[in-house]
């Protein structure tokens, strides 16, 4: 049994975005971007979330910081609901929750030296003047870039170095919670591993806790402590990393894993491929979200939403089929 503290929690959390319908037909629709997800992440863990493009994982990272109001449900931090706070009692708390875009080069002021990006934060929450400049030489040291170069601009950089930049100024405030939102998509794969390695020993030094978002499960694969899989707005998989990749149960997740490159020259297996588009998340289908696409389809999966459901030792997961599976 896990016995570390539960650092953020959220329950039964739902986002909609409205769309207004056509010009004769004023009807308001909503996409289901987060659709009734409970999730938890203890200290000092790195949970990642993975899901194709579109599913809400961003949406429920945001949420979970509070930089989206919820549409229903809860989420604390540290023991304390802030679902319902107010920006100005959220303004204590947003030094203790971070996050890191995907884009460094969209992220970055380009009209602001990299000393000035990095040290805007400690300005923002009251840090004084003759402490600031010490902490952000001694917090770009750490991510691996040169002191001397903080009085260049964003442009001036690669990709990899304008990400250790931005990881600087997320880290600078000393969070506790980082939500990292597709944190090493937009780098080149010669330099991803330096960054995941980077961030895997800051957060040993600093003791934060992660959220992971991905969209590439080898990246999760790399990082993560659990996995937490993502289908239109719903959780469908949680389980302890090496249990999920050597015993995944739901059919989404087996299609996700058999996508992963094998190393070894002839250790490729049979790829499953899935058929059908992604249901649109403004109408998504009764019972099942993924019965359109699942090759194991049943009549109850398009009438009934299967619960989440604990397959033993905290594996959960979201299929009508889970007894037969466990059979």
């Amino acid at each position: 049994m896990n016995t570390q503290k539960v650092l953020v929690c959220g329950e039964h959390v739902k986002k909609y975005f409205p769309v207004k319908g056509g010009f004769f037909s004023g009807k308001t629709r909503y996409v289901h971007a987060v659709d009734d997800v409970s999730i938890d992440i203890r200290e000092g863990e790195t949970v990642g979330l993975v899901g194709e493009s579109g599913c809400g994982k961003s949406t429920l990272g945001r949420a979970l910081i509070r930089l989206s109001t919820l549409t229903d449900g809860r989420v604390t931090f540290d023991g304390q609901d802030i679902s319902t706070l107010k920006e100005k009692e959220l303004r204590d708390l947003r030094r203790r929750m971070q996050i890191i875009y995907q884009d460094p080069y969209a992220s970055l002021n380009p009209r602001m030296t990299i000393q000035e990006a990095v040290e805007a934060p400690l300005e923002n929450f009251g840090v004084p003047k003759e402490e600031r400049r010490s902490r952000v030489v001694d917090m770009v040291r750490r991510v691996g870039i040169n002191e001397e170069w903080l009085t260049r601009y964003p442009h001036e950089f690669s990709g990899g170095q304008r990400q250790r930049i931005v990881i600087a100024r997320a880290l600078i405030v000393e969070p506790q919670f980082v939500v990292c939102d597709e944190a090493v998509s937009a780098l080149d794969v010669s330099v991803r591993s330096q960054v995941l390695n980077l961030m895997r020993d800051l957060q040993e030094e600093m003791h934060l806790t992660y959220l992971f978002i991905s969209h590439d499960l080898s990246v999760i694969k790399h990082i993560s402590d659990r996995i937490v899989v993502m289908y239109l707005g719903r959780v469908v998989e949680v389980a302890e990393k090496h249990e999920l990749l050597d015993n995944a149960l739901h059919p989404y997740t087996q299609a996700l894993i058999s996508a992963i490159p094998k190393p070894v020259v002839g250790a490729q297996e049979k790829r499953i491929v899935l058929t059908g588009d992604i249901p649109s998340p403004i109408a998504p289908p009764s019972g099942c979200p993924f019965h359109p696409r699942c090759p194991h389809c049943e009549d109850i999966c398009k009438r009934e939403l299967p619960a989440v459901r604990d397959a033993g030792g905290g594996h959960l997961v979201a299929c009508h089929r889970i007894q037969e599976i466990l059979a």
